[in-house]
């Protein structure tokens, strides 16, 4: 009897501690229920305060915004997606010292070079034309310009004694047409040369003049460019008149402006070919008109239509015949 009574005591202590368990957990999920309804309010708040910052940032954003000024200078934007400073930066690559005991043979020759041949006619290009280069050089007084007429201390004209000026320059370069004068009674007193508008198509042929020097110390037999001139046809009096050297730049000098200007190419636009590359790697087409000799002749003096072709290439094999003979035993 008393062991039923004891589980029955047993059971009534474990109940009500289960009951006194079970209500405090109650009074805490109210409590989580109150404190979480101002939990459900925050999204609301925090949305409220998104729209004040959205707000603003639209109006620092307005205030950030490019204005138009008058006064700062205008930037021309990069036209393309990269910009090309590797022609803009070059330098020049000397050439070797070359003395006078060492030379073994040298031969001097002049050639013409004509633009209008199909290998050639990248030098004419719109885009980059060799004559631009030379006339906005000279233009800058970054080149020198020498006179090509001839004189007693200079009969052929280009020995770079007499320099000219940028207008000098120019002047020789556009047509020049003969405009006669006259008196106040209407008779003529003579005539003089008008100098017209230039036009850089107008130049289709440059002539070279070089030296074939064969360096016994380092066994080289290589040209070496003196100079350039473009050639103009002169118009006076109805007259069909040659080719004449404009003026004429000393090459040395102008090599390092030549380097850095990019020449057009019709297969790529990344060349990286300069007119200094142009010369120096001798991408180029020409005919020779001219060697030294003991008479100071030229091979239009001698040799006429054909013959003059024929004889510029016979020029050009006995240079090359010359160090083919200086290798064989």
């Amino acid at each position: 009897m008393k062991k039923k009574i004891l589980v029955v005591v047993l059971c009534l202590v474990c109940f009500s501690a289960a009951f006194a368990q079970k209500r405090p957990a109650k009074k805490r999920t109210r409590k989580t229920a109150t404190t979480t309804q101002p939990v459900q309010q925050q999204p609301q708040q925090s949305s409220q305060q998104d729209n004040v910052a959205g707000s603003q940032a639209s109006v620092t954003d307005t205030s950030k915004r490019k204005t138009f000024d008058p006064n700062k200078p205008f930037e021309r934007p990069l036209d393309g997606y990269y910009k090309k400073n590797n022609i803009l930066n070059a330098r020049v690559t000397p050439l070797p010292n070359l003395r006078e005991n060492d030379v073994a043979f040298a031969k001097r020759v002049w050639r013409e070079i004509d633009v209008r041949e199909k290998m050639n006619q990248y030098l004419a290009s719109p885009k980059s034309r060799l004559i631009d280069v030379l006339l906005n050089a000279i233009a800058a007084g970054e080149l020198t310009a020498y006179d090509p007429t001839p004189t007693k201390d200079d009969p052929g004209g280009d020995a770079f004694t007499v320099k000219l000026s940028a207008g000098g320059a120019k002047s020789k370069m556009a047509d020049s047409s003969v405009v006669d004068k006259f008196d106040k009674d209407g008779n003529k007193i003579g005539s003089s040369l008008q100098a017209g508008e230039f036009n850089p198509d107008s130049v289709v042929k440059f002539r070279i003049k070089e030296d074939w020097v064969f360096d016994k110390q380092r066994s080289v037999f290589e040209p070496r460019i003196i100079g350039i001139a473009p050639l103009i046809k002169p118009k006076a009096g109805g007259l069909d008149l040659d080719y004449q050297p404009a003026f004429w730049v000393y090459f040395p000098e102008a090599r390092p402006i030549l380097a850095t200007k990019e020449v057009a190419s019709r297969n790529s636009d990344a060349t990286g070919l300069s007119f200094d590359d142009v010369f120096m790697k001798r991408i180029f087409t020409s005919y020779i008109v001219k060697e030294s000799n003991d008479k100071d002749e030229r091979i239009k003096d001698y040799a006429q239509g054909i013959d003059k072709l024929y004889e510029s290439e016979r020029i050009k094999k006995s240079l090359m015949d010359w160090e083919l003979n200086l290798w064989s035993y």
